[in-house]
């Protein structure tokens, strides 16, 4: 099988030598005396909108090339530190040699193209929405509230969410192997500043790893001109308790050289408040026991994250780049203080145990990956190799005690247990990719590698007193070994207004995890091939219409497998499922935009015998709460998404996205006599952001934003409706050079909201309460040179003006 997936790429790649339908610009910039400017920016913009198309830098000779330009109409301009030269007008239809662009010696004499905040586009590609922010009032905040903002995504407890579905974070198309708060700490210590564009998948393509789900790729920018630039930022957030966190970002860049270094520090302390309901029944159904527990306690973290990023290129043809991210979170607290009730049928009081329950963790995140990239004699063929190493380390140790009491107070007895975890992962992924135009048409192939290794190992030890559901037995080592081989071809062409993207990508998989205590080894050994269709047809300027497919995989996760038993007391506790397999689903999507500003999106997903990581079940005999995984028998979701991105007067841009969706899973109730049971629920989705531009030279804006979500389906839990209510200002300072920030998150104090699960024998609810009302205050100070341009530029409507007045 892995001959044959090499046999099949190598055919790929020596495959055709057909020209592609692309040229080059070349020209030198000069100023008023023809004197050579030497590293001046050079900017291919789209001669419809003024947005960004393609951008270089002239060499110290002042010569310039810009290379693979589509036929297109275009505006060309040079600049050199804050002057610029006349927009050239050029229509592209075969290689362009210039004279040379003149930017004007005297200031006075310029009429300058000014760079300013423009709205945030949204446009419709053939697998993909892409929700570009490089300039607008959306960039000003952080990484994350960008996401938060982003068409399609729904955030819902702390989970990123398309459609229904988790989804998985790239960066610059690099999946990121972070945990969700992880990924969350990462984005808001990166200024929204350095991020171009996020490109929402919902059905990502054959390059993709079959298991993604639903992507969010966030593309940073990069310089375009030599020199160095900083930022120092900080921010104070004032809820509950207070937080603070500070962070440094550095740029420089050369003619060939380019680098980036983020650090943040993000020190916390967070409130935990929880409350559950339980009520356990005979073999009548009748109550018999009422069970009412609240929970206080607070979590301490101090996390530092480092990330870099180098960027060189030899020549024309060759380039290399290695980033890094490193988290360093150790010296974890969370103490909590849990009171239980235990009432009977009648709610009189019969007994009460308060637990204790002290929790400490270490952990370091460390995630290294080299790419080169290599370019072709043809033109557009390129070359990718890409490694990734992750490392991941954690240990950790936790002490319960519950003490018991009669319903008068009296003392009755004590239980109590130590836990001591610990936890190795090592991620190794090595890709090779190739790609080319055919004619007017491309193809693009690759082999990928990837190996997870993962040791687990966990002790129960020092009890005090004897409980049914805990003892010494429960201490086990879990060893985890993952191999993927996989291999993947697509074809795209387009044409006057049909565009088309064929893929399928095979994936042979071989796994073991084996729980040394229990004896007991799960074997995943298969190969699948996963087809991808999309089909874009593009009616007229106004309309469009979009379909794809794709078929999915998700495997087990080692956590997801690993038996181990993680306490919050003795009654209730999580627990792995060493007998999970495979599942794989089936995505259908019909797309439909009108005027690039209302889109209408239809989604149907067949999920298969997908893992429920949201089953709760309670033993009424034995009374304890246990949280744990399954493969459901049957899953579907669908839903109708409309989104408008529209400027409705000047200052004021409206983003609104809203959803109407089905949801349902099938599973076993395992304490119910293993019935069938289907829990579903019809619910949607409002989201509302308003961008205002409050001043006239823009440095003052705002935002209000707002969401409410019905009732949502989570495992056997219905969530109830919750409502966020936002609001944000930022002012810029000293002439850009510093903003300062304000917002205020859940001004309604109704984003927390209960979940209950309610069929059959089956009664019980928990709320979780996180800070989610505080306001922050948000200072960032750029030094350097920071005006250094980015790759991607708007050009204001004086200029715009000007231009057509020419024509």
């Amino acid at each position: 099988m892995k001959n044959l997936l090499l046999t099949i790429l190598m055919v790929f790649f020596v495959w055709g030598n057909t020209s592609a339908q692309t040229f080059e610009i070349s020209g030198k910039v000069v100023n008023s005396e023809n004197e050579v400017i030497p590293f001046a920016n050079i900017l291919l913009l789209s001669s419809i909108d003024s947005t960004f198309v393609q951008g270089t830098s002239a060499g110290d000779d002042g010569f310039f090339k810009l290379e693979e330009v589509t036929p297109d109409l275009y505006l060309l301009q040079a600049s050199y530190i804050g002057r610029g030269s006349k927009p050239l007008a050029l229509d592209i239809r075969q290689n362009v040699k210039l004279g040379a662009l003149i930017i004007p010696t005297a200031i006075e004499s310029l009429d300058e193209v000014f760079v300013t905040a423009r709205r945030p586009v949204v446009q419709r590609l053939a697998d993909r929405l892409v929700f570009q922010v490089e300039n607008t009032i959306v960039s000003q905040g952080s990484s994350w509230d960008i996401l938060k903002g982003t068409p399609g995504v729904i955030i819902n407890q702390e989970e990123l969410q398309i459609r229904g579905q988790n989804a998985t974070v790239y960066l610059n198309d690099r999946k990121v192997q972070l945990s969700g708060q992880e990924i969350r700490d990462l984005l808001e210590g990166l200024s929204g500043v350095n991020i171009k564009s996020v490109e929402v998948i919902p059905n990502p393509p054959a390059r993709y790893e079959a298991e993604s789900g639903p992507i969010l790729n966030i593309v940073t920018s990069k310089n375009i001109v030599p020199g160095y630039k900083g930022s120092f930022n900080g921010s104070y957030t004032q809820s509950i308790f207070p937080k603070y966190s500070v962070g440094t970002s550095q740029y420089f860049k050369t003619e060939k050289l380019n680098l980036f270094a983020n650090y943040t520090y993000n020190p916390r302390k967070d409130n935990l408040r929880e409350q559950k309901g339980i009520n356990f029944f005979d073999t009548d159904n009748s109550i018999n026991s009422i069970w009412s527990t609240e929970e206080e306690g607070i979590s301490r973290s101090d996390a530092h994250n480092i990330n870099t990023s180098i960027d060189y290129d030899f020549d024309d043809y060759n380039a290399i780049n290695i980033t890094s991210n490193m988290i360093f979170n150790n010296n974890q607290e969370r103490n909590r203080a849990i009171f239980t009730s235990i009432a009977n049928s009648a709610n009189q009081i019969d007994s009460t145990f308060t637990t204790s329950n002290t929790y400490n963790e270490d952990n370091t995140n460390l995630a290294f990956d080299f790419s080169y990239v290599h370019k072709l004699k043809k033109p557009g063929a390129t070359l990718t190799l890409n490694t990734h190493y992750t490392r991941f380390e954690e240990e950790s140790q936790q002490n319960i005690l519950s003490n018991y009491s009669d319903s008068e107070g009296e003392f009755l007895r004590s239980f109590g247990f130590q836990t001591d975890a610990l936890q190795d992962i090592d991620i190794l992924t090595g890709q090779l990719d190739f790609a080319s135009p055919l004619g007017n048409a491309s193809i693009q192939s690759g082999i990928k590698y990837s190996n997870v290794d993962s040791q687990s190992n966990i002790d129960f030890s020092n009890f005090l007193g004897a409980d049914d559901s805990v003892n010494e037995g429960l201490s086990d080592d879990f060893l985890y070994d993952e191999e993927i081989f996989a291999a993947y071809l697509s074809f795209v062409k387009s044409w006057e207004k049909f565009s088309m993207k064929l893929g399928v990508r095979g994936e042979y998989t071989n796994a073991e995890g084996t729980s040394l205590t229990l004896g007991e080894t799960n074997n995943q050994d298969f190969f699948e091939p996963f087809p991808s269709v999309y089909f874009l047809y593009t009616l007229s300027d106004k309309h469009s219409f979009a379909f794809d497919y794709g078929r999915k995989v998700a495997r087990p996760r080692y956590n997801d497998l690993n038996p181990f038993r993680y306490f919050s007391n003795e009654n209730d506790f999580f627990e792995g499922n060493p007998s999970l397999v495979p599942n794989f689903s089936n995505n259908f999507n019909i797309n439909y935009t009108l005027n690039s500003e209302y889109f209408f999106d239809f989604y149907y997903r067949d999920n298969g015998n997908f893992i429920s990581r949201n089953l709760i079940f309670q033993d009424n005999e034995a009374q304890v709460l246990r949280e744990s995984r399954q493969n459901v028998l049957a899953s579907t979701s669908y839903g109708l998404d409309f989104t408008v991105s529209k400027s409705i007067a000047n200052p004021w841009f409206l983003y609104a996205y809203m959803s109407i969706f089905h949801e349902d899973e099938t599973f076993l109730a395992i304490e119910s006599g293993n019935q069938e049971f289907t829990n579903e629920v019809n619910g949607f989705f409002v989201y509302l952001a308003n961008y205002l531009t409050l001043s006239e030279d823009g440095t003052f804006s705002g935002e209000v934003t707002f969401s409410h979500m019905s009732n949502y389906l989570f495992g056997s839990y219905i969530q109830d409706p919750y409502t966020n209510l936002t609001l944000g200002l930022r002012k810029s300072l000293w002439d850009n050079k510093a903003v300062i920030s304000i917002t205020a998150e859940d001004l309604l104090g109704d984003v927390n909201s209960v979940l209950s699960s309610r069929y059959l024998n089956q009664d019980n609810f928990y709320f979780v309460q996180p800070e989610t009302q505080f306001v922050r205050i948000g200072f960032t100070y750029n030094f350097g040179n920071f005006r250094l341009e980015d790759n991607q530029r708007g050009i204001d409507k004086k200029e715009r003006d000007r231009l057509s007045k020419e024509d």
